[in-house]
């Protein structure tokens, strides 16, 4: 996986980590485009994902499961059906405070506008701002199963969320993550 896309995956999972654990709307189960822009790097293209209601609930259950250091975490309704996330969390050693106003119905499509400001700098970067627009395609492909990610230029094609969180919580893959750090890696 080049470092661009490997880059934007990190940041995407930090920034996810806090929006997982929320009382957020659930998606309909099926087979998700998804296009996401970060302010100042390219688009990655469109991602697809299949989805089922185990497959949302996992990243939900993970993210109250790794009990994100998040003292502020506030979801409430605004006008017009809008989800307003704000949340303050301590990640590594540094605060991020996120910002999401979420629309649309989460059974034929959805955006999030998020906005998150890292104090001091999370490598390198003290701001983050994040478009994501979401369509439902209709039930996944055959072949494909829940929580199966498909992006461009992905070696083999897809990943599995469920296998990638697998691999992100063996203790080895761990102690690679926090010699990266130390190393000033990422």
């Amino acid at each position: 996986m080049p470092y661009t896309r490997l880059a934007v995956c990190l940041v995407l999972a930090a920034a996810s980590a806090a929006v997982a654990a929320a009382d957020l709307p659930r998606r309909k189960s099926g087979l998700w485009e998804m296009k996401t822009q970060m302010e100042g790097m390219p688009s990655q293209g469109p991602m697809q994902m299949c989805v089922d209601q185990a497959s949302d609930n996992l990243m939900r259950d993970e993210g109250s499961r790794q009990k994100p250091d998040c003292p502020v975490m506030e979801v409430s309704q605004g006008a017009g059906g809008k989800v307003i996330l704000h949340s303050v969390c301590r990640m590594e050693k540094t605060t991020a405070t996120t910002d999401a106003v979420m629309t649309g119905d989460f059974n034929s499509g959805y955006r999030s506008d998020m906005k998150i400001r890292y104090n001091p700098p999370m490598h390198g970067m003290s701001e983050m701002k994040m478009v994501q627009e979401a369509r439902w395609l209709g039930p996944c492909k055959p072949g494909q199963k829940p929580g199966d990610v498909m992006m461009p230029g992905m070696p083999g094609g897809k990943m599995n969320m469920q296998d990638m969180q697998r691999m992100m919580n063996d203790p080895e893959v761990q102690k690679m993550m926090r010699q990266q750090r130390g190393a000033g890696g990422y």
